[in-house]
């Protein structure tokens, strides 16, 4: 046996070793750390470029504040009828900006508020007048994240689509629309 083993036991050759290692692990670490700080010795591979005004659109969305204001309007005409709803809004993109779900309202409804106001935002139109585009066109059921059934209602800009409105789970897709009408006209106000 190597006359350094009958020295040191099990233990200790672990230990020294494990120190061993670690003193090499952080002179390791503080070469990369002092390599990683030092100054580049070539340019920047990637420059940002500013894009010119023809490769460029600029759209308007809701603020935060009308956002939310819609949806709470749209939440207090249905809970004047009695109505447990949850209501949603959307950007021009159809990502929601704002959920409010009702005291009481089903669980169905959040998604289903959600997808009618991506719908109506998406098509520039009440989702009340799309369900009778299914019977030309039955396949646009089969978007995904479109739903086509009555409580959803767009908000618009110089004609243009900014946001949708979704409201679901009155008894009625006519009563759903109404509450999501009764947000989208509190944005003008």
């Amino acid at each position: 046996m190597n006359p350094v083993h009958k020295k040191f036991s099990r233990r200790a050759r672990v230990a020294t070793g494990g120190a061993v290692l670690a003193v090499v692990a952080v002179a390791g670490f503080g070469a990369v750390s002092a390599n990683a700080s030092a100054p580049a010795t070539t340019p920047a591979a990637a420059a940002s470029a500013t894009a010119p005004a023809r490769a460029t659109t600029t759209s308007t969305h809701l603020t935060i504040d009308a956002a939310t204001k819609a949806a709470q309007a749209a939440l207090d005409a249905a809970e004047k009828e009695n109505q447990r709803v949850t209501v949603a809004v959307v950007d021009r993109n159809g990502n929601t900006v704002v959920t409010l779900r009702g005291d009481g309202a089903g669980p169905q409804s959040y998604e289903s508020a959600e997808r009618k106001a991506f719908t109506a935002v998406s098509w520039n139109a009440p989702t009340s007048q799309l369900t009778e585009r299914l019977q030309q066109a039955p396949t646009l059921k089969d978007i995904p994240g479109t739903l086509f059934l009555a409580g959803g209602v767009p908000v618009t800009a110089g004609n243009a689509p900014i946001a949708g409105i979704g409201v679901a789970g009155a008894p009625s897709g006519a009563l759903d629309e109404k509450f999501a009408r009764a947000g989208a006209e509190a944005v003008g106000r």
